[in-house]
């Protein structure tokens, strides 16, 4: 099973709101859902982003993959940095 961490859309036309969650790369885009990661508003002045920073880092451990936009949260974040600095002190 391919399990990745993407966005899942969440609130009205035109005022997007998105969940980061994991979930299996196969499940639809808002679809089943494994863990809610964290939370992510570009609506906001300026974006508001909320990541819960150990269960992130143990799926990336674990193997699951973030798409490109995640990817560049978690960046902004520090998580990548955390997760690369862990990765190379084993």
């Amino acid at each position: 099973m391919a399990v990745k961490i993407r966005l899942k859309r969440m609130g009205a036309k035109k005022t997007p709101f998105y969940r980061i969650v994991v979930a299996d790369s196969r499940s639809p885009r808002d679809g089943r859902i494994i863990e809610e990661v964290g939370t992510y508003n570009p609506v906001a002045e300026p974006a508001q982003i909320t990541i819960h920073e150990e269960s992130a880092l143990k799926w990336l451990q674990n193997g699951a993959k973030p798409s490109d936009t995640v990817r560049n949260l978690f960046s902004k974040q520090g998580i990548m940095e955390k997760y690369h600095n862990a990765k190379n002190n084993k």
